[in-house]
């Protein structure tokens, strides 16, 4: 009984009341006091905090065909390590995830490394060309039925096919998950536009590039009655927009990235490749625009976007450097000192943003589940208290480029329980979760 039952004392469930917690078969068998069970291994929860495992609806693991960058099995790690027990991996791999083989592929390999759940997303167009639809049939009914489609990196931009493709994921429960990004408008960008771009000569990316898809794909959603998410949201207009499509109620969802909730294009000052990102770094009006999106419930949900590059592709100049950041490892600190510590949301409301509602637009249905008897057991333990300095070099994830090194952040987590079992304790890898079977997946 010792192997798979494990009896927390004391954590404050949602940052409420200190209870006891215990797991037992990868369950969560009874929440209470006093709590006691024979042979079960006993974590002290004293000034931890008790949260349903994190899922990330925005995820670059790379593998297949980019394992340079990252794998399966490096990613899934540094998500464990990061507080996460399922994430959605994003379609643009090499070959593209958009055949139900490909999707597969990934589905298998995340069973096989038993870190975290991992959730293929399915690209939208074919080899994220914006020509024609993918198989979006095929890979909602293939074993890692896919629920979500997306060509991030790359907007949808021919209204014609993201219309078919709203209508075409309404049989399945599906959602198209924008990169919203008009190409025309940000052509040879390399940052926000704005005084800050005026003054060091990089062409500039207006919000407007970013804004005018989302005012259009959220019409289109509500005239075909389908299921939009918008990734990445980045300006405070767009946070205007996704909050007057839900005062009409269109069925429309958002997501922020933590970079985003912090960092500033202020920082592009220093021509440093490592805050090189797509969408930009915006202005301090538009940060404070998300974090009030956020805690008004406007934005939905944080997503990483997790984008991990070889040292090559961001220790060069700007120019040739490639967007993108790391944040499986740095998001839950992140958003507790933009978030929490500033009073904008309480531990609960952290729950809901990063695990309760991600899990329900990604159709994951034993994630985000409430901490109370008879649920998965998908649990983390947090100590807000801790103080860290971020270096990427020890992190689990093979991508360096960490927006926030030498950064000191608040909060760690000193556990991740994966279907029951404890994938993180005392801060630091343990073993992976065996899934029955993984050799017939």
């Amino acid at each position: 009984m010792a192997e798979n039952t494990y009896l927390i004392r004391g954590a404050a469930i949602l940052g409420g009341d200190a209870q006891d917690l215990l797991i037992r078969d990868g369950v969560i068998a009874a929440v209470g006091t006093d709590l006691s069970e024979d042979g079960a291994t006993v974590i002290d929860g004293k000034g931890l905090i008790a949260l349903p495992g994190m899922v990330d609806v925005h995820t670059h693991l790379r593998e297949p065909g980019r394992e340079d960058a990252e794998t399966v099995e490096t990613g899934t790690r540094a998500a464990a390590l990061g507080g996460f027990t399922a994430v959605h991996a994003m379609a643009n791999s090499n070959p593209v995830a958009d055949t139900a083989g490909v999707v597969e592929q990934v589905h298998s390999l995340g069973r096989a490394s038993g870190w975290v759940d991992v959730r293929p997303v399915g690209a939208v167009t074919v080899g994220l060309a914006g020509e024609q639809l993918a198989e979006l049939g095929a890979m909602a009914d293939s074993r890692a039925q896919v629920r979500m489609f997306s060509d991030d990196g790359i907007c949808v931009h021919d209204p014609v096919l993201m219309r078919r493709a709203l209508e075409y994921v309404k049989a399945f429960d599906g959602v198209v998950a924008q990169h919203a990004q008009e190409p025309r408008l940000t052509a040879g960008a390399q940052m926000n536009e704005g005084t800050v771009s005026a003054v060091l000569g990089l062409t500039g990316w207006p919000a407007v590039a970013e804004e005018s898809i989302i005012a259009r794909d959220v019409l289109l959603a509500q005239h075909v009655g389908s299921r939009l998410h918008v990734c990445h949201v980045s300006t405070a207009g767009s946070v205007e927009i996704v909050r007057w499509a839900k005062a009409r109620s269109i069925n429309v969802t958002a997501e922020v990235t933590p970079h985003h909730l912090l960092l500033t294009d202020e920082l592009v000052r220093s021509y440093d490749p490592v805050y090189k990102v797509n969408p930009p770094l915006r202005t301090d009006a538009d940060v404070q625009a998300l974090r009030e999106g956020l805690a008004d419930g406007t934005i939905d949900v944080v997503g990483t976007d997790h984008a991990p590059h070889p040292s090559e592709h961001k220790e060069c100049e700007w120019a040739q450097a490639a967007m993108g950041m790391t944040g499986l490892e740095t998001a839950l600190s992140v958003v507790q000192v933009t978030m929490i510590e500033t009073g904008l949301m309480t531990w609960a409301d952290f729950a809901r943003v990063t695990s309760f509602t991600p899990a329900v637009i990604g159709r994951v249905a034993d994630q985000g589940r409430p901490l109370e008897a008879g649920e998965p057991a998908n649990v983390i333990l947090v100590d807000p208290a801790a103080r860290w300095t971020v270096d990427p070099h020890k992190m689990a994830t093979m991508g360096r480029n960490s927006p926030f090194k030498g950064k000191e952040l608040p909060g760690s987590v000193v556990a991740t329980f994966y279907k029951g079992h404890p994938t993180v304790l005392e801060g630091r890898l343990n073993t992976p979760y065996q899934h029955p079977a993984v050799s017939s997946s």
